[in-house]
């Protein structure tokens, strides 16, 4: 299983399971103000309190399972998102560099009073508007000089599409499986209140 899809597999269990926690919670209020009020039979209510409470009980189990697991998923999507992120990141430091380099062989070339493609001209210009000046003063004093013509040291480049890294993430499989998808109903059916 992908982790986005379980994360909306846990998220919606984890919900319902809060959403229904609430709902015995105000119930057990309710029934606590009668049992003060001396409202209705008192062995009924105190036996009505015990099987809320060992509901919320179970249904919190459940719900902290399921956020247990729901903790490890998100550390693991949050690694992988990290990982593809940093590998990116190190990808454009690379070609950073090299574009360094490439720049650095157009001043060499021009200084040699080679020609160049405009394009190469026009990135080392753009780089340093000084160093492109100095490298074009050094070559006018180099005459009388065969001239080698180059090719264009970005030809080769093709931008490259870089991955989403919350995509990535989404995509990624899921460690383990997660705890068994039990509904609410289904917990709060199992709940067995114990005999005196």
């Amino acid at each position: 299983m992908k982790i986005e899809e379980a994360r909306q597999i846990y998220n919606t269990q984890i919900r319902q399971y809060n959403e229904h926690k609430w709902a015995l919670s105000q119930q057990r209020e309710k029934l606590q103000k009668n049992m003060e009020l001396s409202i209705g039979d008192k062995t009924q209510n105190e036996k009505e309190a015990v099987k809320l409470d060992l509901t919320i009980q179970a249904l919190d189990e459940k719900q902290t399972e399921y956020q247990e697991y729901m903790a490890k998923l998100m550390e693991q999507w949050s690694s992988t998102a990290n990982m593809v992120s940093s590998m990116q990141q190190g990808e454009a430091m690379g070609d950073a560099m090299d574009d360094l380099g490439k720049i650095m062989e157009v001043a060499r070339r021009i200084m040699n009073g080679d020609i160049v493609p405009p394009s190469d001209e026009r990135k080392l210009m753009e780089f340093s508007e000084e160093l492109y000046q100095a490298a074009k003063n050094i070559a006018a004093m180099k005459k009388n000089q065969e001239k080698e013509e180059h090719e264009s040291l970005w030809e080769d480049d093709e931008p490259t599409e870089l991955e989403d890294p919350t995509e990535v993430a989404n995509n990624t499989e899921a460690f383990a499986d997660g705890p068994a998808v039990v509904t609410v109903e289904e917990t709060v059916a199992s709940v067995e209140v114990p005999s005196e």
